[in-house]
C-alpha cells in the first residue's frame, strides 16, 4: 500500500457507521482494512460488501502496526474507551460526537492521553460544510467588518426514535452540541463564550415529557468581546431539514442558507416562486461536509496537521451543553469557564 494511503479500521456499523464506511471506500486516500461491531452478523455481511476484514475482537486492530487510524462510530458510551486504546496504540483517531455525555470522564480521558501527543479529529462536520465554512472565510476577509452577532437555526424534520432519545443526553448534548461548536468556529481565536442563557419547551409530543427533555430549545450566548449568539433548535420541522447561519457585522451580513433538493423555481397561474422542498436528511444536507472532513483526516498521517475540530472542541461543546442544562433549570445566565 502506498505511503500516502491511510489504512483505517471502522468501529460501529449503525446508520452513521455504514455511511462513513461507504465514504471511506470511495475516498482515494483511505484503505478500509477492518470493520468492527458488537453485531457479529452485521460484521460478516458488511465485510463481504466492503471487501475488508470483519473483526469480532477490536484488539486485533489496535495491535496491527500497519494500521494507521481508528474511526470510532460506535455508541457514545464506548467512545472514550476506544479512543484511549487507539491513542495508546499510536493510531490516528476519528471520533464521532459527542466524546461522552459526562464532562468528568472527558477531562479524565484528556489527562490520560495528553502524554501520547494524540492525533484526534472530532466529528463536527458542519465546520466542513462549503457554505458554513465559506462564510467564515468571508468573515476573515473583513467582508462584513467586525462581527457582532451570530444566529444559528437548526431544526430536524422529525424526532429520533424513543430508543435513541433515551440515551442521547438530551437536546443540548445531542443536537445543539453541533451549534455550540459552530458558533465557536466563527469567533476570533482570542475570543470565547463566557456566559449562556438557555430555555426549552415540551410542547405536544408526550415523549419529551416522559424523558424530561425539550422538544424545542433556545440559547443566548455572550462572548468576552461582546459578541452575541442566538441558537434555536427544534426536534421537528414540517418543511424539512432547516439549517441556517447568519453572521451580522458592522458593515453587512453573511448568510449560509438551507439546501434544497434542487434550485428550480416554478411560476404559473397558481403560484410564483414555488421552489422544491428542503433536503430531508442530514446525510444529504451535509454530504459534501462529510467528504471534506475525510480530506482533513487523510492529512493527519505523517506531519503535524491540525484538523478543524479536535479533542478540545469535543470537550468544550459538552462543557457548554452542561451549562445550558444548568441555565434551563436556574432560569438565569450561567458563567462559562472553559478550564
Amino acid at each position: 500500500m502506498g505511503k500516502n494511503i491511510t489504512n483505517i479500521a471502522l468501529f460501529g456499523l449503525g446508520r452513521i457507521g455504514q455511511m462513513h464506511a461507504e465514504n471511506l471506500i470511495k475516498h482515494k486516500k483511505f484503505k478500509l482494512k477492518y470493520i468492527y461491531d458488537i453485531d457479529k452478523k452485521a460484521v460478516r455481511k458488511l465485510a463481504k460488501s466492503y471487501k475488508c476484514i470483519g473483526l469480532t475482537n477490536p484488539k486485533i486492530a489496535f495491535k496491527d502496526k500497519l494500521l494507521d487510524a481508528i474511526f470510532i462510530a460506535t455508541s457514545t458510551s464506548t467512545h472514550l474507551k476506544f479512543l484511549i486504546e487507539a491513542v495508546k496504540s499510536k493510531k490516528i483517531v476519528f471520533c464521532e460526537k459527542p466524546l461522552d455525555l459526562n464532562l468528568i470522564k472527558i477531562n479524565k480521558c484528556k489527562s490520560i492521553i495528553k502524554k501520547f501527543n494524540p492525533k484526534i479529529q472530532l466529528g463536527f462536520n458542519r465546520r466542513y460544510d462549503p457554505n458554513h465554512n465559506g462564510i467564515k472565510k468571508q468573515l476573515i476577509k473583513g467582508k462584513i467588518g467586525r462581527l457582532e452577532k451570530i444566529i444559528i437555526t437548526s431544526r430536524d424534520p422529525a424526532p429520533p426514535t424513543l430508543k435513541y432519545l433515551k440515551n442521547s443526553g438530551g437536546i443540548f448534548k445531542d443536537m445543539m452540541i453541533h451549534d455550540f461548536d459552530l458558533a465557536r468556529f466563527y469567533l476570533d481565536e482570542k475570543d470565547e463564550f463566557d456566559s449562556i442563557f438557555a430555555t426549552g419547551s415540551k410542547m405536544y409530543d408526550k415523549t419529551f415529557k416522559k424523558l424530561k427533555d425539550f422538544e424545542l430549545a433556545t440559547c443566548i450566548l455572550k462572548s468576552k468581546k461582546g459578541i452575541q449568539c442566538i441558537i434555536t433548535n427544534s426536534r421537528h420541522c414540517s418543511f424539512g431539514y432547516d439549517q441556517r447561519v447568519e453572521l451580522f457585522g458592522t458593515k453587512g451580513m453573511l448568510i449560509s442558507g438551507n439546501r434544497k433538493e434542487n434550485d428550480i423555481e416554478l411560476h404559473n397561474s397558481k403560484s410564483t416562486n414555488n421552489k422544491s422542498l428542503l433536503m430531508n436528511f442530514f446525510v444529504q444536507r451535509y454530504f459534501e461536509a462529510y467528504k471534506n472532513q475525510l480530506d482533513d483526516l487523510s492529512k493527519m498521517k505523517g506531519g503535524k496537521f491540525r484538523p478543524l475540530a479536535g479533542f478540545d472542541e469535543g470537550r468544550i461543546s459538552i462543557l457548554i451543553a452542561e451549562k445550558a442544562i444548568l441555565s434551563a433549570k436556574s432560569k438565569k445566565f450561567e458563567k462559562i469557564n472553559l478550564k
